[in-house]
């Protein structure tokens, strides 16, 4: 592709045309299909352009070739040289190699530094004699990060990874629980049409561009920096952000969040409506399109899901949950554990901290708290969250409490404390990505987390200094500034902690105020609230485990088993009470679908078995693919009065939309293929208003759909489309199946489809 180029006024020697060499340069940069429009190249490697010249050649003699590079306006002159020596990797260059010259053109080979902005830059020719000057605008060039490049911060140094964080159009995000993981895939779109400059556009329209556009071209060379302004850029909290979130209620307006799979569907929506924020997003849509406009520009980025993931409310490290004594959990809390919680890590090197800090960071753009004063968090080094180097910037202690946080459940009736459990295994409890290659996950929870050096029931102020502390006994070692050490002053930022638990006298009580309740008192009817075991605690004599048999599947009774010990020397009389909830899957529970409770007896040392099935009788009505059940069991001692609690949270699986593509899941582009889509009823009852939805972005043009008015228990709805598509890359058919029984979409599938030039 060539640019006509006009001078200022004419001259013997004049310049024809340039050949941005688009092929070859997109080639050698690992560019290509990121912009049929901008030639797109990546800093620290040379670039080729050809210069084509009328009239007479050029005289290198009399006549001097300088480039100038503009942006915004921040300049630099780039004298042409002739030279077979390496480019100099802190400076522009532009150099003419041997043989590159030609009677009515020259190849120039021009060289950013490793550390250029990332940005669309504008390319000057000037051709100057003692006498005169004549300037041409060349054209415009986009530059990104290089992580083929080793003295880049992005650098990876293998080439499986970057084929992976950088060049894959396709992920896996994982949801439901941990007891029973999903998985959806999703598209980054990088390829698509105007994704690379609607990325361009974020950087473009950001308080900091908008603030001072000179100090933030220079900041963009900074990975560092670009990652805290696109996680910000993504939600639109603070600024013209991408997304805007939604939780709870009606998506009308919008589109719900479980509806997205492709990142360029939203960035292309947003560009079209002039910044105005696409609706609605939750945490897996806004991580996987900050994901996408991460590999867009250069830096290697993935998804990753953390099951039961705690929102720490007031800073303290641990998480306060409550239950009546029946087993139902209230909603009197300002912590949260969402089953699952997804961000993103990005690979970069962190010269602010150290080479210790180098690595993944973790970026969160989902706005949950400010940091700095605006919502954003990260990124952060993982490895600081595993070595609990809590004072690392940014957001250390918010992401160390997601993953590593206590759990604090306390049994409450008529406003008193009269149970308590301390569980330090259930947050963070598995931590997984897309595995590079396939779409297996990876494990990443020990990347994550140490092995906690206190017992599972301790708690208190004490522990959560321990758990702070920047333990440095194994692997890099960090500077003592970067650890929060239970000695010695406290970090302005950081909480102050005392040399002991929190001790509650009787007359002292427990403030919480909920959501859906004013604040409510709990008093602990006698001394502190120690927990079991610990040293001024009294020991329990009771334990109890609730376990789900199996993985529950929508149409099968969910199977339960109650573990009891009594560890006493005395026969007991007990009452099992057990409450299941519906809940989401960033929420607390709402109303209880099913409970029950029987009296039953136990012997001393005895371990007691009880096992229970929900029907799908009691659940169909009220639970959807994407909802998640609380199940608790609460023991109670009916002459002690003692009660102990465990809990568990699971998802039900869906049934199966079957997706099948005429000659395979890899097609042609602009050739038509047939899929063939079809749901069989599996639940126990008849179906009134059944609709099985087709759509696939790039794929289908808008929504088709196949209804039957009733659909009996094994009964087959079926949708044959035909698909096309216009651009290569990695695409989404997406089925969908709902009813008029249920508010919600019951279930939904997805199918990847490769799509290769013809």
């Amino acid at each position: 592709m060539t640019y006509n180029s006009r001078g200022t006024h004419s001259s013997t020697c004049q310049l024809k045309f340039v050949n941005f060499e688009f092929n070859e340069n997109h080639s050698s940069h690992e560019t290509e299909g990121l912009s049929e429009k901008h030639l797109v190249l990546r800093r620290g490697k040379p670039f080729k352009v050809t210069l084509h010249f009328r009239g007479r050649p050029w005289n290198p003699h009399t006549e001097c070739l300088i480039l100038e590079v503009w942006l915004g306006g921040l300049s630099e002159t780039i004298p042409v040289q002739f030279s077979d020596e390496p480019s100099d990797p802190e400076n522009w260059s532009a150099k003419i190699y041997p043989g590159d010259m030609h009677h009515h053109s020259v190849t120039i080979y021009v060289c950013s530094p490793v550390q250029s902005s990332v940005a669309m830059y504008h390319l000057l020719l000037h051709i100057m004699t003692y006498q005169s000057r004549r300037s041409y605008r060349l054209g415009n060039f986009v530059l990104l990060c290089n992580p083929w490049l080793a003295d880049d911060p992005v650098y990876m140094p293998m080439d499986a990874q970057i084929e992976e964080y950088i060049k894959s159009d396709y992920g896996q995000v994982y949801m439901g629980t941990h007891l029973n993981m999903t998985s959806r895939p999703w598209s980054f779109g990088q390829y698509e049409p105007g994704v690379l400059e609607a990325c361009l556009t974020l950087l473009q329209v950001s308080p900091q561009h908008l603030k001072d556009k000179n100090n933030d071209y220079i900041l963009r060379s900074d990975p560092v920096y670009l990652s805290r302004v696109i996680c910000a850029m993504v939600n639109c909290n603070d600024d013209l952000g991408i997304l805007q979130g939604k939780w709870q209620g009606s998506y009308e307006g919008g589109v719900s969040p479980t509806e997205w799979s492709s990142s360029a569907d939203i960035l292309q929506q947003w560009v079209s409506s002039k910044c105005k924020p696409v609706c609605f997003g939750q945490c897996w849509v806004f991580a996987s399109v900050l994901c996408t406009v991460m590999r867009v520009l250069g830096i290697p980025c993935r998804v990753v899901t953390v099951f039961n993931a705690a929102h720490d409310g007031n800073g303290n490290t641990t998480i306060e949950e409550y239950y009546s004594s029946t087993g139902e959990k209230l909603n009197m809390s300002k912590d949260s554990i969402w089953n699952f919680h997804v961000w993103t890590e990005c690979w970069m090197k962190r010269p602010d901290l150290g080479a210790g800090f180098d690595g993944w960071q973790v970026v969160d753009p989902t706005p949950q708290e400010k940091s700095a004063g605006i919502f954003c968090c990260g990124p952060c080094p993982v490895v600081a969250i595993q070595q609990r180097c809590l004072r690392a910037p940014y957001d250390a202690p918010f992401i160390y409490a997601s993953v590593d946080a206590d759990v604090i459940r306390l049994i409450v009736r008529k406003g008193l404390v009269v149970g308590r459990r301390v569980d330090s295994k259930c947050v963070g409890q598995l931590i997984y990505t897309k595995s590079i290659n396939s779409d297996t996950p990876e494990n990443l929870t020990q990347i994550y987390k140490m092995k906690k050096k206190r017992k599972p029931t301790t708690t208190g102020r004490n522990s959560v200094m321990r758990a702070m502390e920047c333990t440095g006994n194994t692997g890099p070692q960090f500077p003592a500034a970067m650890c929060v050490r239970s000695a010695g002053p406290q970090s302005p930022e950081m909480p102050e902690f005392g040399n002991t638990g929190p001790q509650f006298p009787a007359a002292m009580c427990v403030r919480s105020a909920g959501p859906q309740s004013p604040e409510m008192i709990l008093c602990s009817q006698s001394g502190p609230l120690s927990p079991p075991g610990e040293e001024g605690g009294p020991s329990s004599s009771l334990d109890v485990s609730l376990k789900i048999e199996g993985m529950p599947s929508l149409g099968e009774s969910i199977e339960v088993s109650v573990m009891v010990t009594n560890q006493s020397g005395s026969p007991r009389v007990l009452v099992e009470f057990l409450n299941a909830q519906l809940k989401d899957y960033n929420s607390n529970p709402q109303e209880t679908f099913w409970k029950t409770h029987k009296e039953v007896r136990i012997q001393p040392g005895e371990v007691l078995k009880l096992t229970h099935k929900i029907p799908p009788s009691a659940y169909e009505s009220v639970v959807t693919g994407d909802d998640i059940v609380n199940l608790a069991v609460v023991i109670k001692d009916v002459t002690t009065k003692e009660r102990v609690l465990d809990m568990q949270e699971f998802n039900i699986k869906s049934p199966q939309i079957n997706i099948e593509i005429e000659g395979g899941d890899s097609i042609q582009m602009k050739k038509e293929h047939t899929a063939r889509v079809f749901f069989i009823n599996k639940f126990t009852k008849s179906l009134s208003g059944a609709v099985l939805t087709v759509e696939g972005s790039g794929l289908l043009k808008g929504k088709h759909e196949a209804r039957l008015s009733l659909m009996q228990p094994g009964e087959k709805i079926e949708k044959t489309v035909s698909i096309m598509a216009t651009s290569p890359g990695t695409k989404l058919l997406k089925a969908s199946f709902s009813h008029s029984n249920s508010s919600k979409v019951v279930c939904r599938s997805f199918q990847k489809v490769s799509v290769k030039r013809a």
